[in-house]
């Protein structure tokens, strides 16, 4: 798995509608890892819209994008992420819902995402052997964002600002938006949205998935939680 520089652990929708909504929104098909033409929006500019969340594909984040530790393998970290999600159960919430998150719109949790919650912080904990540390240019970059006291405990701990009880779970669907704007862009998806959203929404497997030299993130294998 040479041709990645990074890999990180996501929620990625089953083959399905949700799937192949966010692959053709987005732009980027991270199962398939190619591009995806976007929908057709009257008075939405999608590509624009977009920009900044395609390389990603549809997903929600569990344990964030790192690098390899020195002496870590590709095939022990996939080893290591099979074994983690046999000892972890399904989990099973209410829905999802169409949310802005400040200047962006994401998918969110409907109802207690406690579960979500024990099982990402797991997940961070379990995998963290593998992860180098960051360097001054990421360290920097994370600090932008005016980070708490807390955040900068878990960033210097973790390797990322938000994790553990500051982890917030959410599909990424836009980039920052104007503010006269996220309401708008919301009326327009919502309904594109509504019959593609699970309810309930349930998480059976976790993705490994790695970020090519290009930046782009690729599906590299799904794990059953199998506990």
């Amino acid at each position: 798995m040479t041709q990645f520089k990074r890999f990180a652990v996501y929620y990625a929708p089953e083959p399905g509608p949700l799937a192949d909504f966010g692959a053709n929104w987005l732009g980027w098909d991270l199962a398939k890892g190619c591009t995806a033409p976007h929908p057709d929006v009257p008075g939405l500019d999608v590509a624009k819209l977009t920009d900044v969340p395609r390389k990603y594909g549809l997903h929600g984040t569990v344990k964030p994008p790192f690098r390899l530790a020195d002496g870590a393998s590709f095939e022990d970290l996939a080893a290591a992420v099979q074994a983690f999600c046999a000892t972890q159960a399904p989990v099973t919430l209410d829905g999802l819902q169409l949310t802005p998150l400040g200047r962006f719109l994401a998918l969110t949790v409907e109802g207690d995402a406690t579960a979500l919650s024990d099982l990402a912080g797991a997940t961070v904990a379990a995998l963290d052997s593998f992860r180098a540390p960051l360097n001054d240019a990421e360290l920097a970059k994370r600090r932008k964002s005016r980070l708490s006291d807390r955040q900068e405990e878990l960033l210097a701990q973790w390797g990322y600002p938000y994790v553990m009880e500051e982890f917030r779970f959410h599909l990424t669907l836009t980039g920052k938006l104007p503010k006269a704007d996220v309401e708008t862009v919301r009326q327009r998806l919502q309904p594109l949205l509504a019959p593609v959203l699970p309810q309930p929404f349930v998480i059976r497997d976790l993705c490994l998935v790695g970020e090519d030299q290009a930046g782009l993130f690729h599906l590299i294998h799904r794990y059953a939680l199998s506990g």
